[in-house]
């Protein structure tokens, strides 16, 4: 498994089956773990980290600012539903 997460392929398909799961599920916390697993692909690829822990404590810290990115950008979204407060059949 170790050697598994030196391989930068290996991120980048954990990236889309992340981005597929958020498509189809609808929770809005996969594309954090999707976009962290997109910048493991990048530090995997340039630098010679090797130690699991080490590569699953990026990837974690990299999801987590990639959530708390995703939260800012998007924190002005609602969720659509709209209050009635006045019944348009009362006279």
């Amino acid at each position: 498994m170790g050697s598994l997460l030196t391989v930068w392929w290996v991120w980048l398909c954990a990236a889309l089956a992340l981005a597929v799961v958020e498509v189809i599920a609808p929770a809005s916390i996969f594309l954090g773990f999707a976009l962290g697993a997109l910048g493991m692909v990048v530090v995997v690829a340039v630098s010679g980290i090797t130690n699991t822990s080490a590569l699953l404590a990026l990837f974690a810290g990299l999801s987590l600012a990639a959530w708390i990115a995703l939260k800012i950008a998007f924190k002005n979204q609602s969720s659509g539903a709209r209050v009635v407060t006045k019944d348009i059949n009362e006279n």
